[in-house]
């Protein structure tokens, strides 16, 4: 019961905005799973989970990490079934990993009951950052190459910028939206590729181009709520 009101508060904390926006996003999506005829519930699963997740997480509300999580675990299945190795053990082996720790490093830093403190990085973070990026993209090409996996070089790129946009969100930096529009487009290209041979991954560009709007004003919003929370701190 406890859970289930914390949801219900999270979704009453949502403008009418965010509201429709996520009825839209979700509404387009199952429209893309209906007209493309795939028959993939998998797909569709992972989909609306991953929309609904970004819609708390552009709120600054934990439950977008928790439900990362789940999106992280159902999007490795998806990605598995294609051979998109790198997108599946990257989702697996760290950005589902990665969303646990942020629910943790949101929970101790909470700005309000439904929204987290956001963070203003320094610029030495973003280098170190930049260098962590490079030898994890370094270390998974590896990885990908020995597991022959498909469209090996954007599989690289998505590997890059997932990791980018998964430790920015864990420190609750403003663009780990950024980061994760970045991401949208190379999987867009990725699952166009792959719908090329299958048309029941189309969902799955549909799925990713409206992650992209999501993520466009998940950055707008955390602009906004840094500016107000540090005008509530004098700052």
């Amino acid at each position: 019961m406890k859970i289930y009101h914390s949801i219900r508060k999270s979704a009453g904390n949502l403008n009418r905005f965010e509201k429709s926006l996520w009825a839209g996003s979700a509404f387009v999506v199952a429209a893309s799973f209906v007209l493309a005829k795939s028959g993939d519930w998998v797909t569709l699963a992972a989909s609306l989970v991953g929309v609904t997740a970004l819609i708390f997480v552009a709120k600054g509300d934990v439950l977008g990490q928790i439900l990362t999580i789940v999106f992280s675990v159902v999007y490795s299945i998806i990605s598995f079934c294609f051979a998109y190795y790198g997108e599946m053990i990257t989702y697996m082996g760290m950005t589902a990993p990665i969303a646990m720790l942020s629910v943790a490093t949101w929970m101790r830093n909470p700005y309000s009951q439904q929204q987290v403190k956001v963070n203003r990085l320094q610029a030495r973070s973003f280098v170190m950052l930049f260098i962590l990026a490079v030898l994890v993209t370094w270390g998974f090409y590896y990885i990908l190459v020995y597991f022959h996996t498909a469209n090996i070089v954007f599989s690289t790129i998505s590997v890059t910028t997932s990791f980018m946009a998964s430790a920015l969100m864990m420190l609750r930096s403003p663009y780990y939206a950024v980061a994760y529009a970045a991401n949208d487009l190379v999987l867009i290209v990725l699952w166009v590729l792959a719908s090329m041979e299958s048309l029941s991954y189309v969902p799955m560009v549909v799925c990713f181009s409206i992650f992209f709007i999501n993520d466009l004003y998940g950055f707008r919003n955390w602009v906004q709520m840094q500016a107000e929370q540090d005008r509530s701190r004098g700052g």
